[in-house]
């Protein structure tokens, strides 16, 4: 057993020793491995490297903010010591101190405390010639200052400077004293030692090592973290064995026969191998640029913008089909790249090259579908014909329409009899290059050669292709001049085709190739037949709408005042635009009233069409026949909606009723109605939702009176009253009546508009016809989508010389001063040939008035383009016209008044009535042929 154990123990022992050993060495190993390949990897040298750049960068911060630090300081002390002694110099009874027998005794302690207090080291008093009055060591107090201080006790300057000498080196300032007699009596030196300002900068690099360590730290640590990264990134591997990583990927990359791209996240171009480089066209610049920027198909794009796989797909590169497949980079990863691989199909170009014609001709149509006929207009369509078909069906393209066409005109002639010397107006002309021998827009083109294509397809009805043009010998014969000049331009083939519509012909298209090698062949024929087609219905619909909207434009010309009526109550001016879109409802009236008065008249009606201007025209002829009952505003109103509301439902009744009124637009109308008076100065404005008026005083203030807007008319809420606003307008204002296409158009809302308009109206001293035109200068669109009216009237108050006023009470005997006071006032006026006549008709108003109206009665006289003869009373009964029998003693009264006057009615206010009655001025005695009157005095007695 002794043996055993011997023989055992030494056995594990020495084992256990010797493993521990191996696992050390093997341990110390590694790590030398670990800390070799730290030094030697990219993660290594970049993380040196960037310690060593952030000490750099940090021990260069601390010197500079260090000498920034001293110079700051020692800028500081100069400024202190230079304001201090100038402080003192300058103080008052420092010269009286200087020149008195002891300036020591009078100065040295209150140097020393100002010292004190702004904590400076020195401040010394001196005599010119440098000897010390006061100083802060006493002990130097009678001695002479060291240094050069002929500047300040010779030249009286003022300074500052950096001090070496004793008692020390310091940053002194030296500033003389001067007395009033402009002599220098001392200086006065203040400074800081140099020795102190050291210390205080000093003080601060604690602070600044604390920093410059932190931001050590900082750096380190930031470099660590970049090195970490960048370690996982590249497997701690060195450069020596990244270069050789690279050199191999890039021999098997550019060697497969297979194109390859790797894209990014953000789909744009990291690699591209030589085999791709060739298949897709790619040049050098390709990296990093977005994959819709390569020039590539829009289906490969799409697919390497969405992110899916793909398998042999095939997309088109140019001339190319090409097998594509897809895969992302990170299979599971949410914002991952992908690679894509490619094969050439060659043996597949045959066959694509008839399927890429037949798309690019479908994509053409299509093309031509969405950008031929954008406008309903005639010349403007065939234009768009010839711009979709140059460059990619012809080298250059001419369209040719009627004149009935271009007019909007039906034409009448159908194809089967449609002459080959049909005459046509060139409409548009396209090319690829603007020196073509073609005639230019605006010619008139025939065709008197039976033989030409033109001629032929004409007669036909279908497109004709010429491949060659040299040998069409009737297109030659048409015009051999210009056959010549055009083959010498290099035209070689043409194909025309007639624009029909409805069995019509409308015009012809003409295609010609010059620059492209290939001529038009059958296989063109069916392609430009169907471009034609459609182009033809897209120019008679705008040839019908041309019609339209000039029998529109007509019609609501016609409905519209030509010339304005006379009056004297305002000066007037308007503009009128109908829309270029369509003819729209738009209004405006100037209508005279009795009494001198005028209505301002602006609607719209809602739509446009035919319809809209007819419903115009009817509201305008409402609105004339409402005018003559004389009512406000706010009931004129009520009677035109009411009258609105009956129109519209019985123009809607029957089947069809629903969709005309969609169609149509009869949604109501909006209208502004104003009476101005010029004999008070006083306008009434009622709205049917219509925007209010400008008004603009004499000197150009622009104000928007706050008005009731009503509801629009039409809108079967009559129930809504109509609310009447007075404005007070000085002489000289201008009223603005507008409709919302002034203000509105694309991209301009109402308040923007109404806010240029505020602007063009503030300029004051403009006539309304200036007014209109720098209104329309600043606001008219290119192309109003709108009607648009405008309407400015400057105001204008009557006389009070020509207006006479009385009070009248009720008793017969109080008749005849008036009468006898009106005939005074007539002959002042120099209207002595009216004289009977007016003192006849006020004769019986006021008889009228005085025996069944009720208080108060008055009687006004106005002189303006005719004399105006008003009795007004507080009763609202109305007298009527009526015929007396022989033996009726009375009722001959208003049959007189409507003998004598040229006019006469009657109006009502708020309360009471007034009947007016108007002579023309300058018309003589117009006594009717009757039997003899009775004098005035018995016409009292006659009843109504």
């Amino acid at each position: 057993m002794t043996s055993r154990k011997r023989r055992d123990g030494p056995g594990p022992g020495t084992g256990t020793g010797t493993g521990r050993k191996r696992a050390r060495a093997r341990r110390g190993k590694e790590a030398g491995r670990k800390r070799e390949t730290g030094l030697r990897s990219v993660a290594g040298q970049v993380f040196a490297l960037e310690a060593l750049i952030a000490l750099l960068v940090i021990v260069a911060a601390v010197f500079v903010t260090f000498y920034q630090e001293r110079r700051d300081t020692e800028r500081d002390a100069r400024a202190r010591s230079l304001a201090v002694a100038e402080a003192l110099a300058n103080a008052p009874g420092i010269d009286e101190a200087l020149a008195s027998p002891d300036p020591t005794a009078r100065l040295q302690d209150e140097v020393e405390a100002i010292r004190r207090a702004t904590r400076l080291d020195f401040i010394a008093i001196l005599g010119p010639d440098g000897m010390r009055y006061t100083d802060s060591q006493p002990d130097l107090i009678g001695r002479r200052a060291v240094g050069d201080l002929s500047r300040a006790a010779v030249d009286g300057e003022s300074y500052t400077e950096i001090f070496e000498g004793a008692p020390n080196d310091a940053v002194r300032a030296v500033v003389p004293v001067v007395n009033d007699r402009g002599r220098i009596v001392g200086l006065v030196t203040s400074g800081i030692e140099v020795e102190n300002i050291a210390h205080s900068v000093q003080d601060r690099l604690p602070l600044l090592a604390g920093a410059a360590g932190g931001a050590l730290l900082v750096a380190v640590g930031g470099a660590a973290l970049v090195s970490r990264r960048l370690r996982r990134q590249t497997h701690g591997l060195g450069p020596a064995e990244m270069t050789r990583m690279k050199e191999h990927h890039e021999a098997v990359l550019h060697a497969v026969r297979e194109g390859v791209l790797i894209i990014d996240s953000d789909h744009r171009l990291l690699l591209a191998n030589d085999e791709a480089r060739r298949l897709l066209g790619l040049g050098a610049e390709a990296e990093q640029r977005h994959v819709s920027e390569l020039g590539l198909d829009p289906r490969t794009v799409e697919l390497l913008e969405s992110g899916e796989a793909a398998t042999d797909e095939v997309h088109r590169a140019g001339d190319r089909l090409l097998a594509v497949s897809v895969r992302p980079t990170l299979p599971h990863g949410s914002e991952s790249g992908c690679v894509m691989t490619m094969r050439d199909t060659t043996e597949l170009a045959a066959l694509s090259g008839r399927a890429a014609v037949a798309r690019d001709r479908l994509q053409l149509l299509y093309e031509a579908g969405v950008r031929i006929g954008t406008t309903l207009e005639v010349v403007r369509t065939a234009e768009e014909l010839a711009e979709v078909a140059v460059p990619r069906f012809a080298d250059f393209a001419t369209v040719e329409l009627l004149e009935p066409v271009l007019r909007g005109e039906e034409p009448s002639e159908l194809v089967e009899t449609a002459a080959a010397s049909a005459e046509m107006r060139r409409t548009a002309l396209s090319g690829v290059r603007p020196d073509q021998p073609l005639q230019p827009v605006g010619d008139t083109v025939r065709f008197d050669v039976p033989s030409t294509p033109m001629a032929v397809a004409l007669a036909t009805g279908h497109a004709v292709v010429q491949p060659e043009l040299a040998a069409a010998e009737g297109w030659r014969a048409q015009d051999p001049e210009g056959a010549a000049q055009a083959l010498a331009y290099g035209m070689h083939s043409l194909l025309t085709v007639p624009l029909l519509a409805r069995g019509v012909v409308l015009g012809m298209a003409n295609f010609w190739r010059a620059d492209t090698r290939e001529p038009f062949g059958e296989e063109d024929l069916s392609f430009a037949e169907e471009l034609a087609a459609r182009a033809a219905v897209a120019i008679d619909n705008a040839r019908r709408f041309t019609r339209e909207h000039a029998m529109a434009v007509s019609l609501q010309r016609s409905l519209l005042p030509r010339v304005l009526p006379d009056q004297s109550a305002v000066e007037v001016a308007y503009r009128y635009l109908p829309a270029k879109a369509g003819v729209g409802g738009d209004w405006f009236d100037v209508i005279p009233l009795p009494g001198a008065r005028v209505a301002l008249v602006v609607g719209d009606v809602v739509g446009h069409g035919l319809h809209a201007a007819a419903a115009m025209g009817r509201l305008r002829t409402a609105v004339h026949n409402f005018s003559t009952l004389d009512v406000p505003p706010d009931e004129l109103l009520g009677h035109l909606d009411e009258l609105t509301g009956r129109i519209d439902p019985r123009e809607s009744e029957g089947t069809d009723g629903e969709g005309r009124r969609r169609d149509e637009g009869i949604t109501g109308a909006t209208c502004l109605y104003a009476i101005y008076d010029p004999a008070s100065g006083l306008c009434t404005v009622a709205s049917a939702g219509h925007p209010g008026p400008a008004l603009v005083s004499s000197d150009g203030r622009v104000e928007f009176p706050e008005l009731s807007p009503g509801l629009p008319l039409g809108l079967g809420l009559g129930e809504a009253p109509f609310a009447s606003t007075e404005l007070r307008l000085p002489e000289g204002s201008k009223l603005v009546l507008f409709t919302d296409g002034l203000l509105e158009d694309h991209g301009r809302d109402f308040d923007t508009g109404l806010g240029m308009l505020r602007s063009t109206l503030t300029r004051p001293d403009r006539s309304p016809e200036q007014v209109c035109a720098d209104v329309l200068a600043t606001l008219l669109p290119p192309s109003p989508r709108d009607d648009i009216a405008l309407l400015v009237a400057r105001t204008r108050l009557l006389d009070r010389e020509r207006i006479a006023e009385w009070e009248v009470a009720r008793d017969p005997s109080a008749v005849s001063p008036v009468r006898n006071a009106a005939a005074a006032k007539l002959s002042e006026w120099g209207l002595d040939g009216l004289a009977f006549s007016a003192e006849l008709i006020l004769s019986e108003l006021i008889t009228n008035a005085v025996r069944y109206g009720a208080d108060p009665v008055r009687v006004r006289l106005l002189h303006d383009r005719a004399l105006i003869c008003e009795v007004s009373d507080g009763s609202s009964t109305s007298p009527h016209l009526r015929h007396a029998a022989a033996t009726d003693e009375g009722g001959r009264g208003l049959y007189l008044v409507a003998q004598y006057a040229e006019r006469w009615g009657t109006r009502y206010g708020r309360r009471g009535k007034t009947i007016w009655a108007e002579l023309r001025a300058g018309a003589g005695d117009p006594e009717p042929a009757e039997a003899a009157m009775p004098d005035l005095d018995a016409l009292e007695d006659l009843a109504w």
